[in-house]
């Protein structure tokens, strides 16, 4: 009976039920019918207090920006601005495609979103350019994936309600790994671009002038994650209250700045939000709840002697951790694993003296590339559902930007300071 619960959360999941309800129904079943001395009224209860948590209002605000974005102007002047930086490289609109997942990493903060509108902007016009429609789907998938490390990514947030780690460094921390991510994209698309002929958007490098002309307009989104940051670190603001001020500020440069916000895109924006963040509020919810089955069984003190006995080695214990997350990622959303997952490893990374914040990005990176990885990452699905590509084309142009991103994990698994040399200056 002990681990029964977590037998029917699998089983529901790989039934298709989503991963919030699976949850629910194993926690449901263990204290209906194994913990009977427990009575519903307390677990109903944990299910409320689960959604009545300050930080939590974090996650809406900021899947807010994001809607906001696509509708002000602000993602199209941080594409114009992408394509001034990297225009003149090889493969220069897949180079775009990377810059500015990198960009919109700090705004959109969601993989699946940067994603979905990056599919409908810059894949129609690589395929109208000779690109290969599933190389340019595959760049789409993999660029997403920097998108949940760049603060004020929404993952960053779960995580530091999960392992009680300070927001703030969770944001500040995600900078150094997010830019690492960008680069090991950007020389692995050069190097096919060079092998293919894949030509350049421009002739020749923007000059000078063109890059300040173009970043003047693109100032206002670019400065809104450094604010962001700034405004937490010098306690201006909390990260909840960061949130309602991005909104208020993206709004602000929509209407009077870009002009290109109207009065009739808010109900859409307001619906879309409520939408996106019910789904993530009743996931965190249900683990939570599936996290008091947890406790009650001592599960996660069990993993945790259970690993200790297996080696007390900080190093070899995150090779295991990562070739099981890996593992892991290819069969359940990025999300999930998140969810379920950082409750049991925390107190095994904390025993061994490794920095939760330090952990938590590994986590983050680790699930992102699961994210893109067949049979089952989300923002394959999301990119191959709208290009109309298959999922066997986009896996044979797949495997060189996973590589690359593996490569960037072992650095930030194995190279810490990377990692923390930031959030150590706060």
């Amino acid at each position: 009976m002990t681990i029964f619960p977590i037998i029917i959360v699998m089983v529901l999941y790989f039934s298709s039920i989503p991963i919030a309800f699976a949850l629910l129904a194993a926690t449901l079943a263990y204290f209906t019918f194994g913990d009977v001395g427990t009575p519903p009224d307390l677990i109903l209860q944990k299910f409320i207090t689960a959604a009545s948590s300050f930080p939590l209002l974090a996650v809406p605000f900021f899947i807010m920006v994001g809607e906001i974005m696509n509708f002000s102007g602000i993602s199209s002047s941080l594409m114009k601005m992408a394509d001034v930086l990297t225009g003149h490289m090889k493969g220069g609109l897949a180079q775009v495609n990377v810059v500015l997942s990198t960009m919109m990493g700090g705004i959109s903060g969601s993989a699946n979103a940067d994603a979905a509108m990056q599919s409908k902007i810059l894949v129609p016009e690589m395929t109208k350019r000779g690109y290969d429609k599933a190389f340019s789907t595959a760049i789409t998938a993999a660029s997403s994936s920097i998108a949940p490390v760049i603060p004020p990514g929404i993952n960053l947030i779960i995580y530091a309600l999960i392992a009680q780690a300070s927001v703030a460094k969770m944001f500040i921390a995600g900078y150094v790994p997010g830019i690492l991510m960008c680069v090991a994209l950007m020389v692995t698309v050069n190097i096919i671009a060079k092998k293919r002929k894949y030509l350049p958007v421009r002739d020749k490098m923007s000059s000078f002038k063109e890059i300040i002309i173009q970043l003047k307009e693109s100032i206002w989104a670019l400065l809104l994650p450094f604010g962001i940051i700034l405004g937490i670190r010098f306690g201006i603001f909390t990260p909840t209250e960061a949130g309602a001020i991005a909104v208020v500020f993206c709004t602000f440069v929509g209407v009077f700045f870009y002009k290109k916000l109207k009065w009739k895109h808010f109900p859409i924006i307001l619906k879309n939000t409520v939408h996106a963040t019910s789904s993530v509020v009743l996931i965190i919810v249900a683990a939570s709840v599936f996290g008091q089955y947890m406790s009650w069984e001592r599960i996660p003190h069990q993993i945790t002697e259970a690993l200790m006995t297996f080696s007390s080695s900080p190093w070899l214990m995150l090779v295991v951790i990562n070739i099981m997350l890996l593992f892991l990622g290819m069969f359940l959303e990025g999300g999930a694993v998140l969810i379920i997952v950082a409750p049991l490893l925390v107190p095994v990374v904390t025993a061994m003296g490794i920095d939760v914040v330090h952990f938590g990005i590994v986590i983050i990176v680790n699930i992102m590339i699961g994210g893109i990885t067949p049979p089952f990452g989300s923002m394959m699905f999301t990119t191959c559902s709208i290009t109309k590509v298959s999922v066997g084309s986009f896996m044979r142009e797949i495997w060189p930007f996973i590589l690359a991103l593996v490569f960037v994990l072992m650095i930030v698994t194995y190279i810490p300071s990377i990692v923390m040399f930031l959030p150590d200056l706060l």
